[in-house]
């Protein structure tokens, strides 16, 4: 399988080289001889696109000829769920980033560190979320919980070179990292950026953001990017704070696009060792997405941004020969430069709402959340902002008895972040 990932990657690389040369209306004011703006590695995870038109809330300096960011972002949330199966909860979804860049021979090397403190800040089991599946804890399968993130969320290093005006060769890789499988993870996606919560299907996503052992290498091509990874398939335990290096067991191989500065689509496919822990199936992971941002410079919404991404999961289990589908649609509007309102829209298929019995059918959830932030402190070093959502479901009535006919759950929160950068990434 291995090796059939290298060949689909030389191949693809091939065939793109012969993709005939576009120009972008966005970038008229630029020489059509200038290399063209591409998606920043410093506003995505792992290797993956976002639009390059995402506006950046970071820390600059420049010391020595290296070039030095942080950013992050904390929630200080009270969470209810709603229902018999419900809770609440006070919490803190958070993460922080450092990036080092500084030329090397005729590239750029790029270092990343990303932390959380999620599992002192939600220890387990986590964060109560109703109809939420994936990792274990004290050896049982998580339910209706998500997990908490890891203190050792990426560490990783970036290499890119340019072999001409068009054409750019990149490695990736480290002990803590992301292969390239999926989109731009939900905790750096821009349309997802005012929202506490985890998608219900980030594990038919991209939940491989956070993978202990991680080789990936690639080719830029003019607008286009074909890459293909080796790494550790297993998703970390429950001990949040160790980095768990096994052999490089699964692959993966993605193509993305950014047709201009407001777009980015990808689709990938991989397939993964044995990634639960209380479950022996391997599986085979698709998905495909596409995102959108514009800047919004003036009209009755004022000074703002508007991000959106649609997104597409599948895992097949091989053993059970099965599928699980998940489809996602999530915006985030700012205006006025201190409102933002956002909404999240998806259909997940869960096969592991009751870990416990011997069969495990698939049940179609919808989850609908609607939210909005305000910005308290808004200046260029912090955001302080007071935001609240609220989130309805759909179910199949056989579920009625253990999670209540129409469970609605809501979160309250202060969020906390870098300011924007006037500049941008």
């Amino acid at each position: 399988m291995r090796k059939l990932g290298l060949c689909i990657l030389v191949i693809g690389s091939l065939a793109l080289m012969t993709v005939a040369q576009e120009s972008d209306p966005n970038m008229s004011g630029m020489n059509m001889g200038q290399t063209l703006a591409l998606p920043s590695p410093h506003a995505s995870s792992g290797t993956g696109w976002q639009p390059a038109s995402v506006p950046g809330h970071d820390w600059m300096i420049s010391r020595g000829g290296w070039d030095l960011m942080a950013h992050g972002q904390i929630f200080v949330t009270y969470n209810q769920q709603g229902g018999p199966r419900g809770e609440g909860k006070a919490e803190s979804t958070n993460y922080f980033m450092f990036m080092e860049q500084h030329r090397l021979w005729r590239g750029t090397i790029l270092f990343r560190e990303m932390s959380s403190a999620e599992s002192l800040t939600s220890p387990h089991p986590g964060f109560p979320e109703l109809f939420q599946t994936g990792e274990t804890y004290h050896g049982e399968p998580l339910v209706d919980h998500q997990h908490p993130h890891n203190v050792f969320a990426e560490l990783a290093l970036l290499y890119t070179v340019p072999i001409n005006k068009e054409v750019s060769w990149l490695f990736y890789g480290g002990p803590s990292a992301e292969p390239a499988l999926g989109p731009v993870t939900y905790i750096h996606r821009e349309s997802a950026s005012e929202d506490p919560e985890a998608p219900l299907g980030h594990h038919l996503q991209d939940s491989t953001h956070t993978s202990f052992g991680v080789v990936t290498t690639g080719v830029v091509i003019d607008r286009f990017k074909i890459e293909g990874s080796a790494f550790n398939g297993h998703e970390p335990n429950e001990e949040r704070w160790s980095i768990q290096l096994a052999p490089l067991d699964s692959w993966s191989v993605r193509a993305s696009v950014a047709p201009t500065r407001n777009w980015t689509a990808q689709y990938s496919y991989g397939r993964l060792f044995h990634p639960e822990a209380a479950d022996p199936e391997n599986e085979k992971r698709q998905t495909a997405s596409v995102e959108y941002n514009r800047a919004l410079s003036g009209g009755w919404l004022g000074q703002g941004n508007w991000a959106t991404s649609v997104v597409w999961g599948r895992k097949h289990k091989e053993t059970e020969d099965s599928n699980q589908n998940s489809y996602l649609l999530e915006s985030t509007l700012n205006f006025r430069q201190r409102n933002y309102a956002y909404t999240r829209l998806e259909l997940v298929d869960k096969d592991e709402l009751f870990p416990e019995l011997q069969t495990h059918p698939s049940y179609r959830i919808g989850a609908y959340t609607f939210g909005g932030v305000r910005d308290l402190v808004p200046n260029h070093r912090w955001q302080l902002g007071l935001g609240a959502d609220v989130t309805f479901y759909t179910k199949p009535a056989v579920l009625d008895p253990l999670y209540g006919n129409d469970p609605v759950s809501f979160h309250v929160f202060l969020r906390v972040r870098p300011g924007l950068m006037e500049h941008g990434h």
